[in-house]
């Protein structure tokens, strides 16, 4: 289905943002990016989604494989009382009896918590089959080992340590690139650098809408 996600700004980051401005989804794909007026205007019978604040690629988190594979993230509300409601990982982790069902189980609820801060790609490589198979299902892309520290272990926000949305951009937005986005509740690229991913309202993977703050 054809789709317009409009926001108050469009940070492409390869390119000048666009006030007021809007992407075209078709499928998978990109199909159209500018001002909201002239996107709509050559598509009158697509779907629209308004978002309040800025869009931006989907971002990439350099510690993806730390989080998946080193750190145990408990269930909600079961766990809570025992283990806490953090990522368990050193001693705590190793004092826990791990099963290729809790990795998986943790990892599903790691990849939830990535999409809600607009995480569509994590850095690998993914050794453990359950935490493999989770995060697929999940439609996250796995890139090669990074170059970069990454931000604080434990955290699923990129934008933890202040980095600027150009390095932990997974791509670029741009025409016929795969639609992955990411939509913010900040008014520009300075105040989602200071306030950070954790105001993510939508996350959108390959054409699909599987995040979206209520």
């Amino acid at each position: 289905m054809l789709t317009i996600h409009a926001a108050d700004l469009v940070v492409p980051v390869v390119g000048e943002p666009v006030e007021r401005g809007a992407v075209a989804v078709d499928g998978t794909t990109v199909v159209a990016l500018g001002p909201y007026d002239e996107v709509a205007a050559a598509r009158p019978t697509a779907r629209v989604r308004r978002w309040p604040g800025v869009l931006t690629p989907g971002l990439h988190n350099d510690s993806g494989g730390l989080l998946l594979e080193h750190a145990y993230f408990p269930e909600e509300p079961g766990e809570f009382d025992e283990l806490g409601r953090d990522p368990l990982t050193g001693d705590a982790l190793a004092a826990l009896r791990m099963t290729e069902a809790r990795w998986g189980n943790s990892a599903r609820r790691c990849t939830q918590k990535l999409l809600a801060h607009g995480v569509v790609a994590v850095t690998g490589p993914l050794l453990i089959p359950a935490v493999r198979q989770a995060v697929h299902r999940a439609g996250l892309t796995v890139t090669g080992p990074g170059t970069g520290p990454g931000p604080r272990p434990g955290t699923a926000d990129p934008l933890a340590d202040g980095a600027p949305l150009a390095s932990v951009a997974a791509s670029p937005l741009a025409v016929g690139s795969r639609a992955d986005l990411a939509v913010f509740d900040v008014p520009d690229e300075a105040a989602l650098r200071a306030r950070g991913a954790g105001t993510c309202v939508a996350t959108v993977l390959g054409g699909r809408l599987v995040h979206r703050r209520r």
